[in-house]
């Protein structure tokens, strides 16, 4: 039975049109109008009911759809999902406290939205596992061969990374492989150069692996590379949107970097975080495309998929690959079987590039309104690409105590003070408006800024 809404467009107000219909779509399904089963018109017949581009009906089937409330079937149309949210039962007896950060909306960065029901791509992959038998033996330490060959395929195509298979490891994410990479290629007392501010998982491992950091200061280009010194062993560089400040390494500086790494003779370990999700022009080609002798670089699926899922990829000469599968042999430490034969028909199948796609219709969206609310506030830098964006404060805001009173007003939101070492910088606040439900987000950034009057 397909069913047909009252639904009303307003041209004059704040919120784009697509998201006013799924707001729309949301009501009716929660109030009982809109029922589990129930069939919903085609984005091109509604388009033309409604007077609006087919663009528009699409974005909001897109939206919803990627937080569970529709899904398509192939040659049937799409339908309300049988997942609704409810009231939560009545309890007699509490036996534990609630955890007080339950309640809290999280303005957190560097986590995807995850909708609350798997759309089919993923329930097809992990159907196609669960008909397979484990092999026989122990697998392969430098993960297994048919996915190696599809991440090169990957990584050639989206990444502009020249290499095959005997250039692939498979990971358990970014850190595993950050970590994997300086246990077996560094030693104590090795001088490494981190951007400062920078990702703090780096630092950390820099620092349980006993090597001596140097800050290095990044501006609106990223990592300044002429402030690096001969005498630094690797350097630690998310060159195509700089952590957290959001800088795009430009080419030129690109290429002094390699130059300087090949003079010097040292390691450049890229971070790739979230390069899948520019909103200005396509992503930037990996540094690891320039020199794969010279340059590790780490991919992820924590950003595309899931941090839940704990894998990732590192590209490298094959000298390195081999190093770092021998030492695995031995320590028993990579991805289980299961998720990587999910993995592989995730790429195979063309899930990875469609779950791409959706994220930066859904994220294109947030990030637009995300700095329409907080301009007036301080100045938005990074919101070209990834899941965040910077808001750098006056000098005399405290970015600790703004980001304590917004959490004592139920949002977390991230300090900048908190990425910075020894290179002085305005305060700020690190905001990501992927995590949270699209009526969340809107409910969070009302919460901060009217922390951010009142500072």
């Amino acid at each position: 039975m397909e069913s047909s809404l009252p639904l009303t467009i307003d041209r004059n107000a704040e919120l784009p049109l697509h998201l006013q219909l799924a707001e729309q779509f949301r009501a009716a399904v929660l109030d009982g109008r809109l029922q589990a089963g129930h069939r919903l018109p085609s984005t091109r017949d509604l388009a033309r009911d409604l007077s609006v581009s087919r663009s528009v009906t699409q974005a909001a089937y897109d939206q919803l759809h990627a937080e569970g409330w529709i899904e398509g079937r192939t040659g049937a149309g799409t339908f309300v999902t049988d997942v609704v949210p409810l009231q939560p039962a009545v309890r007699r007896h509490t036996p534990h406290p609630a955890n007080p950060d339950a309640k809290l909306l999280t303005l957190r960065p560097g986590i995807p939205y995850i909708a609350p029901t798997p759309d089919a791509g993923w329930r097809r992959a992990w159907r196609e596992v669960s008909t397979q038998s484990p092999p026989g033996g122990y697998d392969d330490a430098a993960g297994l061969p048919a996915l190696r060959a599809a991440l090169a395929d990957h990584v050639g195509r989206v990444r502009g990374i020249a290499c095959g298979p005997e250039n692939v490891l498979v990971t358990n994410g970014t850190v595993h492989g950050l970590r994997l990479l300086l246990t077996v290629t560094r030693r104590a007392g090795d001088r490494i150069a981190i951007e400062d501010p920078g990702y703090l998982n780096a630092v950390v491992a820099a620092r349980d692996h006993r090597l001596e950091i140097v800050d290095v200061p990044v501006d609106e280009d990223g990592l300044q590379v002429g402030a690096l010194t001969d005498d630094a062993a690797a350097v630690y560089v998310t060159p195509s949107h700089q952590y957290p400040l959001g800088g795009r390494l430009p080419v030129a500086r690109r290429n002094e970097l390699i130059r300087w790494a090949r003079r010097t003779g040292a390691q450049l370990i890229e971070d790739d975080y979230d390069s899948e999700f520019r909103y200005d022009v396509a992503p930037l080609p990996a540094l690891a495309q320039l020199d794969l002798e010279r340059v590790v670089h780490l991919g992820t699926l924590s950003k595309t998929i899931s941090p839940a899922l704990r894998l990732g990829w590192l590209v490298a000469s094959e000298e390195t690959v081999d190093r770092l599968a021998a030492f695995r042999a031995n320590s028993g430490d990579w991805p289980g079987w299961p998720m990587q034969a999910a993995m592989l028909a995730m790429l195979r199948d063309g899930y990875l590039d469609q779950a791409v796609r959706r994220g930066r219709r859904l994220y294109a969206d947030r990030r637009t309104h995300t700095v329409a609310v907080l301009s007036p506030y301080g100045q938005v830098i990074g919101q070209d690409a990834g899941l965040h964006i910077t808001l750098l404060l006056p000098d005399d805001a405290d970015d600790l105590r703004i980001a304590a009173a917004a959490r004592e007003a139920g949002v977390v939101v991230a300090p900048l003070s908190e990425y910075r070492r020894s290179v002085s910088g305005p305060p700020g606040l690190v905001i990501g408006y992927a995590t949270p439900s699209t009526s969340d987000l809107h409910r969070a950034l009302t919460i901060l800024t009217e922390v951010l009057t009142r500072r």
